[in-house]
């Protein structure tokens, strides 16, 4: 079995050698590839100091974003090991076992070809998302609204896991993709910066009719916007989301004229509390 493991590092050295440390013996994983975003130098030598076998950094020369540094780490691992399995992992993931990739690994067939595990985030766990029409992404989105509608629109129920683990959308922060099926659909779209990637790539998925499970068996940790919430402030991520919704709903999910009105009013509106924080804080 060959799996290889990418992570986008920015910043984040120590969570990056955390999960390094955490996986050096899983036997499965052929390669690491450790994709800087033009991380500051200190950052970035502490991981090239850290002496593991098999682990490949990459420097970009800037920060080109999320899903560009994933299609860099994972063309590498396509390039370089034979029918792999690609995991693609955020910084903050703690991995209880080995078991963990080999149970996902066997779950890709000729119809499956991406596999997440349960995510653990305090005492909850993540299963994934449904895929929805605009015009539900849009009432998920309006004002006040958004708060009561959003989590039905977008949630599977408790109950559907009982018999089912086929999702639309896996949770992104930790899965598992077969390499050729990523090479046929063309990677990640990198003109997203940040978020959206999962929506994306359910969207390609569904285009050449394969699916998405939950591995229900297994289970990875993960520690919440760690590495986003601790170097971009919540104004920037906000505009940065925004732009990537808006950017999916429109070439993706073929929202129309109307419909990309009010994802922009929306959008304004739910910017006025964050605007207005600003301006409390410089006063």
């Amino acid at each position: 079995m060959n799996i290889g493991l990418v992570i986008v590092n920015y910043n984040d050295s120590n969570n990056v050698i955390k999960l390094i440390k955490n996986i050096k013996s899983f036997k499965s994983i052929k390669m690491i590839v450790v994709v800087d975003n033009n991380s500051f130098t200190s950052e970035l030598n502490k991981i090239k100091e850290l002496k593991v076998k098999n682990v490949k950094v990459i420097e970009n020369d800037n920060n080109y974003g999320y899903a560009y540094a994933l299609n860099i780490g994972a063309k590498y691992i396509n390039e370089n090991l034979n029918n792999a399995f690609i995991v693609l992992s955020n910084t903050d993931i703690e991995i209880p076992s080995e078991k963990v990739l080999l149970s996902m690994a066997k779950k890709i067939n000729d119809n499956i070809k991406c596999v997440m595990p349960k995510v653990k985030e305090g005492n909850n766990y993540k299963y994934g998302w449904k895929l929805t029409s605009s015009i539900k992404d849009l009432i998920a989105n309006i004002p006040l609204l958004n708060r009561i509608f959003r989590k039905d629109i977008i949630n599977y129920s408790e109950e559907y896991f009982k018999n089912n683990n086929v999702v639309d959308v896996i949770y992104g922060c930790f899965f598992m993709i077969e390499g050729k099926t990523l090479k046929d659909i063309n990677y990640f779209d990198d003109k997203t910066f940040l978020y959206y990637e999962e929506y994306i790539l359910a969207r390609k998925l569904e285009k050449i009719n394969k699916k998405s499970v939950v591995d229900t068996e297994v289970f990875v940790s993960h520690i919440h916007n760690a590495v986003i919430g601790s170097n971009i402030n919540k104004l920037r991520k906000y505009k940065i989301y925004k732009k990537s919704q808006l950017y999916y709903e429109k070439k993706y999910n073929r929202a129309n004229f109307i419909e990309m009105f009010f994802f922009r009013l929306f959008y304004i509106i739910n910017l006025i509390p964050y605007e207005i924080k600003n301006i409390l804080k410089r006063l």
